[in-house]
């Protein structure tokens, strides 16, 4: 019997909508597999762990700003701090628990972000991991290799997400710079220097509940070198792709011990891959706050500097200033880029993806071993 041109195509339609119906399927099964997404619809339940971290006042500002994020709950064992900034940002009382936990089954938020100090963001997955909460964590990602692995793990096992944040993730200047290297033509990097500090914590008057542990090296695993030096690695290890350097050398110092006692203020990470070298610098003894990179090619050269500044310089020639492309909207502030991230609507971007992280832990833990004698 043979068909007529319409039956042919009906066929045709509902055998690739079944292969599509299948493959769906398998590809959800495969995401489901690995993390457990939110399924929550609306504005964005986040809580926080924990006040002592200075960048928790971004958060709690843009709560207070936007409708798609609402805080459902703050651990803060220190109630004066809980009440000094929920009166800043209009926070309820009955938002702050003095226990982790108690604040994760009460709550019941998709995701916690991470205000502690380095040293307890190991604790924080612990506790959010087998309930199923994601984690947004303030950089690095954590105090030490073995901290790292063991949050990989947790993640892995539980199917949730560990992300880290860093300020540089949202420039234009840092993506459009990576677009352009990245491209198929482009020439071999040959040399990458990240310049990131500012004139120091106590000298830009960082509150004391944040100086006390960012200034304690069982805390915050060291001072500029950990602080600053974690943008350079991190940016250096996603244009190297996430390749591990063949060697890493690390020297710290304290220019300012008055100041800071038991932590290095000024520090340089060389990393060599091969054909190519970093150079890492993380400082608290600059004159001015600087968040800057510069990559050299066989034939021209990149200053990427604070959110949209971005040059280009050819062999002898005068700098160019570039106008980056406009952010992806999922890329353009880490609360966007959170919601649909534990939501599964877009994928895990790389200079936050634990992948990438575990890299940077890495080397900063070799770093910090190289220089604990010379303080």
């Amino acid at each position: 019997m043979r068909l007529s041109f319409v039956e042919v195509n009906r066929v045709l339609l509902v055998t690739v909508t079944a292969l599509l119906s299948v493959f769906r399927l398998s590809l959800g099964a495969q995401e489901t597999e690995l993390v457990r997404f939110s399924r929550d619809t609306g504005s964005l339940r986040i809580a926080v762990a924990g006040m002592v971290h200075g960048h928790v006042e971004g958060l709690l500002h843009a709560a207070g700003q936007r409708d798609d994020l609402q805080i459902v709950g703050v651990y803060e064992p220190n109630r004066e701090l809980y009440r000094r900034l929920a009166e800043k940002y209009d926070l309820d009382s009955s938002l702050r628990y003095d226990s982790l936990d108690r604040m994760l089954e009460g709550a019941k938020p998709e995701v916690v972000s991470g205000m502690t100090s380095i040293r307890d963001h190991v604790q924080i997955v612990e506790a959010c991991a087998p309930r199923g909460v994601h984690v947004f964590l303030e950089k690095p990602l954590a105090y030490s290799l073995a901290d790292a692995r063991r949050m990989a793990e947790l993640a892995k096992k539980h199917r949730t997400l560990v992300l880290t944040n860093y300020e540089t993730s949202w420039y234009e200047s840092v993506r459009e710079a990576e677009r352009i290297l990245m491209t198929k033509d482009a020439p071999a990097i040959r040399r990458m220097v990240f310049r990131h500090g500012h004139s120091g914590p106590r000298e830009i008057g960082c509150a004391p509940e944040f100086l006390e542990w960012l200034t304690d090296p069982e805390e915050n695993g060291g001072g500029a070198l950990v602080d600053f030096g974690c943008y350079g690695v991190v940016l250096a290890s996603w244009l190297m792709k996430g390749e591990r350097p063949l060697e890493i050398q690390a020297s710290a110092h304290q220019t300012k011990p008055e100041t800071y006692l038991e932590v290095d203020d000024d520090s340089t990470i060389i990393l060599r891959y091969p054909g190519v070298v970093a150079v890492v610098q993380g400082s608290w003894a600059w004159t001015h706050d600087l968040k800057e990179m510069d990559v050299y090619t066989d034939s021209f050269s990149l200053h990427a500097g604070r959110w949209d500044l971005l040059t280009k310089r050819v062999a002898n020639g005068e700098p160019e200033r570039l106008n980056p492309q406009p952010m992806l909207d999922v890329l353009r502030d880490e609360w966007t880029y959170l919601k649909e991230v534990v939501r599964g609507k877009t994928a895990v971007d790389e200079l936050s993806s634990l992948e990438l992280n575990l890299t940077v832990v890495s080397i900063l833990d070799e770093a910090r071993r190289q220089v604990a004698s010379s303080l």
